[in-house]
């Protein structure tokens, strides 16, 4: 039960990234996300991906895919937007 409840929080967790992109491209704009802020937790994120992508921890794994895949695209915004 606790995985699962892991697992679930692992996938929705990132989800909370959405918003924020939609955000962003409805204003066109990202002045108010700092670069070094945006790029600093993407590189930390692809930092983490080889130590998740080799865990048995499906928690863990799942998180940081999932969380890579969306803050990926929070990025390409930020960057765009700027």
């Amino acid at each position: 039960m606790i995985k699962l409840l892991g697992l679930i929080a692992a996938l929705v967790l990132p989800l909370w990234n959405i918003p924020l992109l939609v955000r962003i491209v409805q204003r066109k704009s990202a002045k108010d996300f700092s670069l070094w802020w945006t790029l600093g937790v993407w590189f930390t994120l692809l930092l983490m991906l080889p130590s998740a992508l080799v865990s048995d921890d499906v928690v863990f794994k799942v998180f940081n895919v999932a969380n890579i895949a969306i803050f990926t695209a929070v990025v390409i915004g930020v960057v765009r937007y700027r």
